[in-house]
């Protein structure tokens, strides 16, 4: 959800135990958000993060911040309902905090490590 894009893909939304159906030229390894395998399924990690952004960035949210700060990588999108919305990544081994200044407030966020954090706070506009 950075780099300027406009939109989250998932490859495949499911697939077999042998990573089936795949198109010709395409990922031949990778898993859908969920494996079925006859009458049992498994929720793959794919299925987690798309749950994990769905749940709090509704149709309609644009992002307004994406950046890294000491290896924390971040995306803030602000929603419909003025609502923002900062999903931060720490892929390390050792947990992160860093400062989240918003209008003059600074509150201290921390990552614990190899870890997803969601933060959600209302953003009010002067009128």
């Amino acid at each position: 959800m950075r780099n300027w894009s406009s939109v989250a893909m998932q490859w495949n939304l499911a697939n077999d135990s042998n990573y089936k159906p795949h198109s010709p030229g395409g990922c031949t390894e990778c898993k859908g958000a969920i494996t079925i395998d006859g009458d049992n399924y498994v929720r793959n990690v794919s299925y987690y993060i798309i749950a994990h952004a769905a749940a709090h960035i509704p149709v309609g949210s644009y992002r307004v911040k994406s950046n890294t700060v000491d290896n924390i990588h971040q995306v803030v999108f602000l929603t419909p309902d003025l609502r923002n919305v900062m999903i931060a990544l720490n892929e390390g081994k050792e947990s992160k905090s860093f400062n989240l200044l918003e209008k003059g407030r600074t509150t201290v966020l921390t990552v614990p490590s190899e870890s997803v954090i969601t933060y959600v706070w209302k953003y009010f506009i002067k009128q």
